[in-house]
């Protein structure tokens, strides 16, 4: 199995709803995303995948959606402040954990069409979260 990974650096915001600690007001992280792709077989170049698409790909999703945002449950009372200052924000299902923010990578690495096998958010530069294909 060949395995290629990328990191991808971004800024965001978040809070977790019914939580009992500091994580329910509102903060921010410099994360890091470490995105490892896998195939048995290398392309006619020799490689899984060209790290310059990968960056091209999901670098530029995250740049778009989520760098420089607050990363929010979709019910969080804030978001009508944030609406009505202009500040930009990216909604999710479920409380905006490394976890889920992870998997949210993952899932759109996959609907790119990328051999995604695991993706690692380091919220900080002790603490990370893994998702990975079952």
């Amino acid at each position: 199995m060949y395995k290629v990974t990328r990191e991808i650096h971004f800024c965001y915001g978040h809070r977790l709803l019914e939580y009992d600690g500091k994580c329910r007001y509102l903060h921010g992280h410099n994360g890091k995303i470490e995105i490892e792709l896998s195939a048995e077989k290398l392309d006619s170049l020799g490689m899984v995948l060209d790290f310059t698409e990968i960056k091209n790909v999901i670098q530029t999703w995250v740049d778009k959606e989520i760098d420089h945002r607050m990363i929010l449950r979709k019910d969080d009372p804030v978001i009508a402040t944030m609406q009505k200052m202009g500040e930009p924000y990216f909604l999710m299902d479920v409380n905006p954990t490394a976890e889920a923010i992870a998997k949210l990578i993952f899932e759109y690495a996959v609907s790119r069409g990328f051999p995604v096998t695991n993706v690692r958010l380091w919220e900080t530069p002790y603490s990370f979260a893994t998702y990975s294909r079952p």
